[in-house]
């Protein structure tokens, strides 16, 4: 095939690339399904393992109440969702969480707070001893806590820190319409600050908010352009919350998450791609297509922060029926 036809990368070896083009990403993505996924198990396989997957657990540490207006989110204060702001937290409460994951196979301990921002103080101090206590238990410690400074991030890293999870959500261009009270940019320094301190970078994005497909893969386009590329990346498939103004959106076909997993997999080989969010909604098969497409990572346990998630029972019976087994990774 000629390299100047955009399909060209749909099938040429792995790269490590920085300056994919709309059209290249684009080209890979609507390639044939299974050939597509053919290739991104290929690209998969030369960097992982075929059949393990990681075992997250997430626990939202400080629940709603949040003044940003992120279109999708049950934790925005000016929506009525049901969901009922919590104060942080106690460190034991946390740990004990943690203990608890650990016990059942996760080698990845997510800690979320509906906050805008990190503000110093007392709160921030019980959030880095949540992070020394969960890297104590061996585990990978990944908070989510909104945009940090330079210095909150190096405050992270010193006590334990993994990773930071920031999702983009979705494109530049398609952005203003979810989120209006923070920039993309802003959203782009949190990770150069968390890149700059020495930790893991966990961004993604989440499908079904109304976006093109041209907006999906500028999505991924933009990630793909971070040098390096983040160590991890949550694909989500919107979860349709009574309350937020995309509750009625229409549900997204799982192929399509099978496609958006299967891109970002070629994009970016090396990374950690996490089936996150929204496999309430897909059958097994379906989340067993987005693994063989390229997906290495799952959150378990009945919820994600503050929506519904597959029961653990299930999940581990869907992965020993496929033969998948937990990846223990490398310890610090």
């Amino acid at each position: 095939m000629d390299r100047r036809d955009p399909l060209w990368y749909a099938v040429a070896p792995m790269e490590i690339r920085h300056d994919w083009s709309l059209a290249e990403v684009r080209a890979i993505h609507d390639t044939p399904l299974l050939e597509l996924v053919d290739r991104a198990r290929a690209v998969h396989r030369e960097s992982f393992a075929a059949s393990e997957v990681q075992l997250c657990s997430l626990l939202s540490v400080k629940t709603g109440g949040c003044p940003e207006d992120c279109a999708y989110c049950p934790q925005a204060a000016r929506y009525h969702t049901g969901v009922e702001a919590e104060p942080l937290l106690s460190t034991e409460t946390v740990l004990a969480a943690a203990r608890k994951a650990r016990e059942a196979g996760a080698t990845r301990f997510c800690m979320g707070a509906a906050w805008r921002e990190v503000k110093d103080g007392t709160q921030f101090d019980r959030v880095l001893d949540m992070v020394r206590g969960v890297r104590n238990l061996g585990l990978e410690a990944c908070c989510t806590l909104g945009m940090l400074t330079p210095d909150q991030a190096r405050r992270l890293k010193q006590a334990g820190c993994t990773a930071y999870n920031h999702n983009l959500d979705t494109s530049r261009e398609a952005y203003g319409s979810i989120i209006t009270t923070r920039t993309y940019d802003e959203r782009l320094r949190t990770l150069r600050a968390v890149r700059e301190a020495g930790i893991t970078v966990c961004s993604g994005g989440i499908i079904g908010m109304g976006e093109s497909i041209d907006d999906r893969c500028d999505l991924l386009r933009e990630l793909a352009a971070q040098d390096p590329h983040p160590e991890s990346v949550p694909v989500n498939l919107l979860v349709r919350v009574a309350g937020t103004p995309l509750s009625e959106r229409p549900p997204v076909p799982a192929m399509e998450m099978v496609r958006m997993i299967a891109t970002a997999r070629i994009l970016m080989p090396r990374a950690m791609v996490r089936l996150s969010a929204g496999r309430l909604q897909m059958s097994e098969e379906a989340q067993l297509l987005c693994m063989m497409a390229g997906a290495n990572s799952i959150f378990f346990g009945d919820k994600l922060l503050t929506t519904g998630n597959p029961g653990y029972a299930s999940d581990m019976a869907l992965l020993e029926a496929a033969g998948m087994r937990p990846l223990v990774p490398a310890r610090d």
